[in-house]
């Protein structure tokens, strides 16, 4: 993976924390991140480039004025003000290559000097076994603090740890060989076909990601939520939210818009087209 930089300019030091989506139903994690660069007013200092991640090009995401900006598979962000970097992922990696994306990534994230990463992420509802929205939509989380995933900081804030998190389980277990480069790819590994119910969570991108963070000994929260198909809008506010209570951001000091809310992205008008005309029911 190789970053390039945007003309005369390069990563600042002091932003330390980095988010990005790890790609999953719904999207959520990809609009939330859209919404922290949005609102944030990141200024994006360059693109990686990946040859494991799909070639897709695009108009800008955020500035309502055409001028000549293209949004690229994926692109750097930075918030010095909030000590933010963000990296937007806009298409799929390619089949098999997860793990090496993975690497990339992290070697990316430990080069740059990163202290804390924070992937955003969601899950599929019909596989949650638990379903309690007596508090409203519920945030799960992954920590690398413990060995286990708990992290005291994330449960102040009521998130539940992802309970399907079993570090001693196969899938997690070779995933994390796999990352810490303690054994050699095996290709009868169920990561593609035949999963079983306990690795469809292993068998996600945000593990990947999260195991080999972990094993460049970089701190890393998950934040995750479980979503359908559809207009996942909701829940990328409800993400994002999260992210700026994790790390102790606050919205209503973004540069958002003139009443200090989030600032919408400006491409999030045409993502499911115009509202249904009422004067039909």
């Amino acid at each position: 993976m190789e970053f390039v930089p945007e003309e005369g300019k390069l990563p600042n030091k002091d932003c330390s924390t980095l988010l990005l989506p790890a790609l999953s139903i719904g999207n959520v994690g990809q609009l939330a991140v859209d919404l922290l660069v949005s609102s944030t007013r990141a200024e994006r200092i360059g693109y990686l480039d990946d040859p494991f991640v799909l070639p897709c090009v695009g108009n800008d995401a955020y500035g309502p004025i055409p001028c000549g900006d293209l949004a690229l598979p994926l692109e750097a962000y930075e918030s010095s003000s909030n000590a933010l970097t963000l990296v937007q992922q806009r298409s799929p990696v390619m089949k098999g290559m997860l793990v090496d994306f993975a690497k990339h990534l992290a070697n990316f994230a430990s080069t740059t000097g990163k202290k804390h990463v924070v992937l955003l992420s969601s899950l599929d509802f019909g596989r949650w076994q638990k379903i309690d929205m007596s508090s409203g939509p519920q945030i799960y989380y992954l920590s690398s603090t413990n060995p286990d995933g708990t992290d005291h900081h994330c449960e102040q804030f009521g998130w539940k740890r992802l309970q399907e998190f079993d570090p001693a389980q196969r899938c997690w277990k070779y995933l994390s060989s796999l990352a810490e480069e303690n054994t050699m790819r095996d290709n009868n590994q169920p990561f593609d076909d035949e999963l079983e119910e306990e690795d469809y969570y292993p068998s996600l991108p945000f593990a990947a990601i999260f195991s080999c963070l972990k094993a460049k000994g970089l701190k890393v929260t998950c934040l995750l939520c479980y979503c359908s198909e559809g207009d996942n809008i909701p829940d990328a506010f409800n993400l994002a939210e999260a992210a700026c209570k994790l790390l102790g951001l606050s919205p209503q000091n973004f540069h958002g818009d003139e009443s200090g809310n989030w600032l919408i992205p400006f491409s999030w008008k045409t993502v499911y087209g115009p509202p249904p005309d009422l004067s039909m029911f």
